[in-house]
């Protein structure tokens, strides 16, 4: 870093009077990892280089613990932190002034390290860019508010409003049952708006207590920052009014589950949209893309449905896909596009689950997107009847299954990095491990005194 830019940013933090600085590190599960320092140690640290995490933070698995796995060591060496300081902000919910950042993740002799989530994103990114091409994308994030739950063998239960009753049923897009928790939406909207996180709109989804709340379409590595910052934005804003905000697939039995749709098109360097002619015609590109994500997807499982919980998700007629077909306004394929001028073609990848690591969600629905681009892949017909009654273009039904097929693709390898692909691998194989060692109440109930 040059004087003239730490001499701006340590005006930032005086301005501000910012008393501590949170380093983040989005890790294999989107866990925001990292480190707390008092304003002048971070100043220090960026300018001695000396800002460290252990390397040993991406091996790490959602309980917390270390996954079995090569690729790394218990002595893993110590990374070096690059703030990315476009990702500067307040952290808005705390009184006392403190400010957060996103960081790089390098090894000491300045090298990336290619299996930090945030660098498998600027990866595909640099791949479109040596085409000439650049990726727009638009998140659409649901998630679920609960009762709080201090024992987690109960179920989660709905969580009372301004009335004072919990909600005892689905109210898909109704304005009174999302205007029961404004207060909360409130702080969400303010502080997101001291983030420069672009939410655009706020709806009630179809299960109960269930929220959806749309981005504005932007740069990808822009976009997932915003995501990583939103979900926990969401999380400490619901704690705020003493209720759970849970960004889990499949919270409440018999309820739909909690998607992370991802938009996305892709343009020229000059801004213009590659995936439609200007009468409005789909371009080869755009049904090249599709085929892509129909290939692709299906081998690329594991970062968009990370977790045991997340094909609990996918299943038929609740509002999430099982397959990855595609159609014109079709809710019921995984790969649906919307009614758009030529200017705003896209396709609307609908498989990814709110639980996923946006930098993974988002990267991995890029590179299958890209590989169909550069392979002048073809889609099938678009469908036009109900997905939910076709056998074909199955995805995976468990994780386990997910992560044999990720592991087997070249192709992503490739596009993903090698390193990154068997370190996640082995996240979440291990992660499934420690779920095995779990006795579940299905089984109490139905086992323990029947078998």
């Amino acid at each position: 870093m040059n004087r003239e830019d730490y001499e701006q940013i340590a005006e930032w933090l005086k301005e501000r009077r910012v008393g501590e600085v949170e380093c983040l590190v989005a890790d294999m599960g989107g866990i925001a990892r990292g480190k707390i320092l008092p304003a002048n140690k971070f100043l220090s640290g960026v300018r001695g280089g000396t800002l460290r995490l252990p390397e040993s933070i991406f091996g790490q698995m959602v309980t917390g613990a270390d996954a079995e796995t090569e690729m790394l060591t218990y002595q893993a060496p110590d990374m070096q932190l690059v703030p990315d300081f476009d990702t500067l902000r307040i952290v808005p919910w705390y009184n006392d002034a403190t400010a957060q950042v996103i960081c790089g993740c390098y090894k000491q002799n300045g090298e990336v390290i290619s299996y930090s989530p945030r660098a498998v994103l600027q990866r595909v990114l640099a791949l479109y860019e040596d085409k000439g091409w650049r990726p727009v994308v638009a998140p659409e994030l649901e998630f679920f508010l609960a009762a709080k739950n201090l024992d987690p063998d109960y179920p989660l239960q709905p969580p009372a409003g301004k009335n004072g009753r919990p909600q005892s049923g689905r109210q898909a897009y109704g304005i009174d049952a999302v205007n029961e928790f404004d207060p909360l939406f409130e702080d969400v909207y303010a502080f997101c708006e001291a983030q420069e996180i672009g939410i655009d709109s706020l709806i009630h989804e179809e299960g109960v207590a269930q929220v959806e709340m749309n981005f504005n379409h932007g740069d990808p590595l822009a976009l997932a920052d915003q995501t990583f910052m939103f979900k926990r934005t969401v999380r400490q804003s619901a704690l705020r009014h003493d209720i759970y905000a849970t960004f889990m697939a499949k919270p409440y039995e018999q309820e739909p589950g909690s998607a992370m749709h991802i938009h996305q098109s892709v343009v020229d360097s000059r801004g213009k949209s590659l995936f439609a002619s200007k009468n409005g015609k789909d371009t080869r590109l755009f049904l090249a893309h599709i085929a892509g994500l129909q290939k692709y997807l299906p081998a690329a499982m594991p970062m968009i449905a990370p977790f045991v919980n997340s094909y609990r998700r996918l299943v038929r007629f609740l509002s999430a896909p099982i397959n990855t077909h595609w159609g014109h306004e079709n809710r019921t394929v995984g790969l649906r596009v919307p009614v758009s001028d030529a200017k705003n073609r896209r396709v609307e990848n609908r498989v990814p689950g709110a639980d996923a690591n946006p930098y993974l969600a988002i990267a991995a629905s890029l590179a299958c997107g890209y590989l169909g681009m550069v392979e002048n892949l073809t889609p099938t017909r678009a469908m036009e009847g109900n997905a939910y009654e076709s056998s074909r273009y199955q995805l995976p039904r468990h994780i386990l299954d997910a992560v044999v097929r990720f592991r087997a693709s070249s192709d992503l390898k490739e596009v993903l990095g090698e390193e990154f692909v068997s370190l996640f691998s082995d996240v979440k194989a291990s992660e499934h491990d420690a779920y095995q060692q779990v006795i579940s109440p299905w089984e109490r109930q139905h086992l323990l005194l029947n078998v």
